[in-house]
């Protein structure tokens, strides 16, 4: 399963829920940031408020499929691990950790890399692991994304001190002179995520997440419009500087 991952689902009736997570990180995050980080969270709180429309969509045509985790670890072992690991941590930085991350998103990713009805393209583009998400049934995706949420994260660790500040202020305060929201206002001050909406990314493998915010900017990945819009905001080394700091962040939850 060479490069999997994605993004979110949740019914109608979780709307209202998800606005209200969305009001408690904002209340987090006024503790937690420096007044000028204030500006970048709220365009990120902006951008934050479509995650549970998208989520509703996909929970539709999710259905009510329940998970079988050792089906999951079966089909892993089978057709994930040799890239991704048997539990989820990836030991090569091109493929990303799946381990820990949310079950909603990594079946949003795996039905995106999917080839759709007739020759109707890719949501997201990837010849590898298109081929195999193609091959996998609508339980297989449960049962593999469930299983990946199930596992402890290996999180991997920031590489470089030079960089550490601004990588730290673009992801709790954005930059607010480009128009670029911060990173925390979706995916938490730790990079927890929200469950359905926005992926876990903290302990990530900064060359990963790197490559993926390069793909937004570039055109190259177009399954997700408002990380495309930040993106191309973006510089080399303000993406680069970014990412390590991400890498270097660890889970409030654990």
């Amino acid at each position: 399963m060479a490069a999997r991952l994605g993004m979110q689902d949740a019914c109608d009736c979780r709307e209202t829920a998800a606005t209200t997570e969305v009001s408690g990180i904002a209340l987090r995050l006024t503790q937690y940031l420096r007044p000028r980080a204030l500006a970048g969270l709220a365009a990120g709180l902006m951008l934050c408020a479509a995650g549970p429309l998208m989520a509703q969509e996909a929970a539709k045509e999710e259905g009510p499929l329940k998970p079988d985790l050792k089906a999951g670890q079966e089909t892993v072992e089978e057709v994930c691990a040799a890239c991704h690991g048997a539990d989820g941590n990836s030991q090569i930085p091109q493929n990303p950790k799946l381990a820990g991350q949310h079950a909603e998103y990594i079946r949003k990713q795996l039905k995106d890399f999917a080839p759709g009805e007739g020759d109707k393209p890719a949501a997201r583009v990837n010849a590898v692991m298109g081929a195999f998400a193609s091959q996998l049934t609508p339980q297989d995706v449960v049962n593999v994304a469930a299983f990946f949420a199930s596992q402890k994260l290996e999180p991997t660790a920031a590489h470089n001190a030079e960089s550490m500040e601004l990588g730290r202020n673009i992801y709790r305060g954005g930059i607010p002179g480009k128009g670029v929201p911060a990173c925390a206002a979706c995916h938490g001050p730790a990079g927890d995520g929200m469950p359905a909406q926005y992926p876990a990314l903290h302990g990530q493998f900064a060359e990963y997440t790197q490559a993926q915010l390069v793909a937004f900017r570039d055109g190259t990945r177009t399954n997700n419009h408002p990380m495309a819009a930040i993106a191309i905001r973006m510089t080399d080394p303000e993406i680069k500087a970014v990412s390590d700091y991400i890498a270097g962040l660890r889970s409030e939850a654990h």
